[in-house]
């Protein structure tokens, strides 16, 4: 098989539809080891797969994060909760990723704030092989369950950040979202129920039993979302505050356990 030249991949990329073409194409270039690996690579890329999976690789807050088929691809936007965690509770020693899906947030947290006693959890178990590979570098510990039924019951009352990348798409409006999501990243990981909050809620309600005095949960929802996470988040009890950023649009809702709680 002929080498595909630089400018081949780049006119392939461009006519399946990529908008980025040239700039997938060099990540592509710099990832396939042989020519027959990047003939494959393209071919993968052309017929819809995420570049991500492609590459094998996600570039979020600076490090770069595996992801393998089947995993959700952290988005750039939600960098903005890592930050927002980072400003909340600089000092955090206990820190939680739930809905960690490859463990981006729990990496990005840890690489931060040093060493900290991390632990991710997720229901996919796919997700958590892939998050396992993630937090390794960072002694993380990663469970597979629902929720903080996942969880070292030890946790309970310690937790200084707990970040909650829940899933917030509207049950309804999944067959909008674009194809790269819809068919190749886990449902689970996208339908957050009827109006895009019920395990928003879920995490909101059970966050203070876990949460120590002055800990935080960070939830990233959408704008037209807000005023219902917020009532979510204040409804458990909760000092709650909202974060955006219009440059990402982003939306992290940003709830605090009272010391005296």
């Amino acid at each position: 098989m002929p080498t595909l030249s630089p400018a081949s991949v780049v006119a392939a990329l461009r006519a399946a539809g990529c908008v980025f073409a040239e700039d997938e194409a060099r990540l592509i270039l710099s990832a396939a080891r042989t020519p027959d690996e990047l003939a494959a690579m393209v071919d993968r890329r052309v017929t819809g797969l995420p570049l991500e999976h492609v590459v094998g690789w996600a570039e979020f807050a600076g490090l770069r994060i595996h992801v393998e088929p089947g995993v959700f691809v952290p988005r750039r936007r939600t960098e903005y909760l890592v930050e927002q965690a980072l400003a909340q509770a600089p000092d955090a020693s206990v820190v939680v990723d739930l809905c960690c899906g490859s463990g981006a947030v729990g990496a990005a947290l840890a690489e931060a704030l040093g060493p900290i006693e991390l632990h991710a959890a997720d229901v996919d178990p796919t997700a958590t092989r892939c998050a396992r590979r993630n937090l390794a570098p960072y002694d993380g510990h990663v469970h597979t369950g629902d929720l903080f039924a996942a969880l070292p019951t030890a946790l309970r009352g310690r937790v200084d950040i707990l970040a909650a990348n829940v899933p917030y798409v509207p049950t309804g409006e999944v067959g909008l979202l674009p194809a790269e999501a819809r068919e190749h990243e886990p449902l689970v990981a996208l339908d957050g129920g009827s109006d895009g909050l019920d395990i928003l809620r879920e995490v909101a309600m059970g966050a203070p039993a876990w949460l120590a005095p002055g800990g935080c949960l960070l939830v990233e929802t959408s704008e037209r979302q807000l005023p219902s996470a917020v009532g979510a988040f204040r409804g458990a009890g909760l000092e709650t505050r909202v974060a955006v950023s219009e440059e990402l649009y982003a939306n992290v809702v940003i709830g605090v356990r009272g010391v005296g709680v």
